[in-house]
């Protein structure tokens, strides 16, 4: 349970590491696409960077953003097949860790980095009418969607993708 914990807060640090290179140094609007359409729609390209080296810098982290991602990954279905777990024991693992980073990222992206500290709205200000009035960021129909049926359903795939192995 402790390495399930341990990976569930890789996970959010990877995802966390992902959306600062998108946002603050790539700053590439085809990231974007979950925003709402009104914010879609007001956003200017960026084609001058932020500072000489910012895309490259941004897409280093990215890619260990997806390396960390993909070690949670490897990390939780070898150790889970190597101890014997069992559907039960790989669906908890695998919901566990989802769980933890939909509500990391419905608080601290969505409230804190959205709404009360504005992160997207400095990089991005041409979006900020689209949040002003808004007491909860976006999106909070697909965020519990997900939440509450996609990744417990993903979730039960892979733990029984695992328990053939």
């Amino acid at each position: 349970m402790l390495l399930t914990v341990f990976l569930a807060i890789v996970f959010c640090v990877a995802i966390t590491i992902m959306m600062f290179a998108a946002v603050a140094f790539i700053q590439d609007k085809r990231f974007f696409s979950s925003a709402p359409k009104e914010a879609q729609e007001v956003l200017r390209p960026r084609d001058k960077e932020l500072f000489y080296g910012a895309k490259v810098i941004g897409w280093g982290l990215m890619v260990f953003s997806f390396l960390l991602i993909l070690g949670v990954g490897v990390i939780s279905i070898w150790d889970g097949i190597r101890s014997g777990y069992t559907f039960l024991q790989f669906f908890v693992r695998f919901v566990l860790i989802f769980t933890v980073y939909k509500i990391y990222d419905m608080v601290c992206f969505d409230y804190f980095l959205l709404m009360k500290y504005h992160f997207f709205q400095f990089y991005f200000p041409e979006v900020e009418s689209v949040y002003s009035g808004r007491k909860y960021g976006y999106n909070i129909k697909s965020q519990l969607l997900k939440l509450l049926v996609i990744f417990p359903a993903a979730s039960a795939l892979a733990a029984w993708v695992c328990t053939l192995f």
